[in-house]
Formats: C-alpha cells, structure tokens, sequence
C-alpha cells in the first residue's frame, strides 16, 4: 500500500477517498424553490444534486486496513485486510428507494455543519444496525478483538457516537447557537443504496 498521511485525499486529484455506504437524495419538497428556502438558514447552500445520507463511513480504505493491522498487532496484514473488506462492500444488500420527511435543521459534530434532520421508515433503522452488525462480524473475521472500542477509536473509521441520526448536510449554519431550527415539513425522497467512490477500489487478483 502507498505509504500515504492519513486523511492524505486530495479532492483535486480523486485519490483515495473516503467510502460509504449512502443514500443519495432524489428531492427535497415538491421543487427546488422549497430547498432554496433553506438559504434562510444555512450559508452556501449545498447543491441540492451532490446531497445524501450516509448509513455507513469506513473511511479511506489504506487508513482503514492499517488501523486493523495495528490493532491486531499485524496478525491481519493490511493487504489481507484490504482484499476481505473491498469483497464485504461489494456483497452489501441494497436498500430499496424510500421517502421520508423533515421539520428542522441541527447542527453536526463541532458545529461547521448543519443538517435536515430526518424522520426515515423503520426499515431504514433496520438496515443502517444490520450495517453496523455486518461490520462488527467483518472485523470478528478480520481478527479484531474488543471490536466496540476499535470501532470508536479508529481514526479510519471516524465513529463519534453510537447513536445515528438521520440526517442530510445541507451547509454552514447562518446563525450562531446549536439550533435546531424549525423549517416546517418538507418531504424528502431518498435513492437505493449505494457505496460512494466504489470506482476507487483497488484492482483484485
């Protein structure tokens, strides 16, 4: 593997981005006007084409795999990591398109971001802990032991709770304070999942 800085991706260059399992957003209300009201709030609005919620990150693959062999002491070589991981993505079920709503926008992580909340079926729940259950069951087979405390401490990975909140980035907050901000409910249509830059993988034998 490149002997590359962590989080080394440079977007200019389209090399080794980060991987996740997303859904991407298809609309938000019933036309672009109702997204564009969000400018009220939000500072750069995000294009609404490029949106989406993640179910999953797994980071940068190299960062990911080496995170395993360091945990493991090396008794999971990172190259070894690397070709179970890369065939465990590629045999995800898909989750079928689905709908959901929002009313308010909150702020994410240190607080740069902010976010439609999102009020998502019972099945979208379902498959997001099946993700997290698969992962766990990948990391068994990859020789991690303690896997709970590799999950939250692996800088790869990026976990910060193990609560997930639905929720699409839309941008910047407009105003200061943690929110969240009441929008009114719009509708939100979600595509079938998918795995961001699959097309960065590495070739297989």
């Amino acid at each position: 593997m490149a002997n590359r800085p962590r989080g080394g991706w440079d977007s200019t260059t389209q090399t080794a981005p980060p991987i996740t399992v997303e859904v991407p957003v298809l609309g938000v209300g019933a036309g672009p006007a109702d997204y564009e009201e969000l400018s009220r709030y939000v500072f750069a609005l995000r294009r609404q084409r490029g949106l989406h919620m993640t179910l999953l990150h797994l980071g940068v693959l190299d960062d990911f795999c080496r995170d395993v062999a360091d945990w493991t002491k090396g008794n999971t070589r990172a190259d070894s990591a690397m070709l179970r991981t890369v065939a465990w993505l590629e045999a995800l079920p898909v989750l079928e398109a689905f709908s959901g709503s929002a009313e308010s926008l909150i702020v994410l992580g240190s607080g740069g971001v902010c976010g439609l909340e999102v009020d998502v079926p019972a099945s979208v729940h379902d498959f997001q802990v099946y993700l997290v259950h698969a992962l766990h069951e990948l990391l068994d087979e990859l020789l991690v032991d303690n896997i709970d405390d590799f999950i939250l401490s692996s800088p790869a990975l990026g976990f910060r709770s193990p609560r997930w909140v639905p929720h699409v980035a839309v941008g910047r907050p407009l105003h200061r304070g943690r929110g969240p901000w009441e929008i009114g409910q719009v509708g939100v249509d979600f595509g079938e999942s998918r795995i961001r830059n699959r097309q960065h993988f590495p070739q297989l034998p």
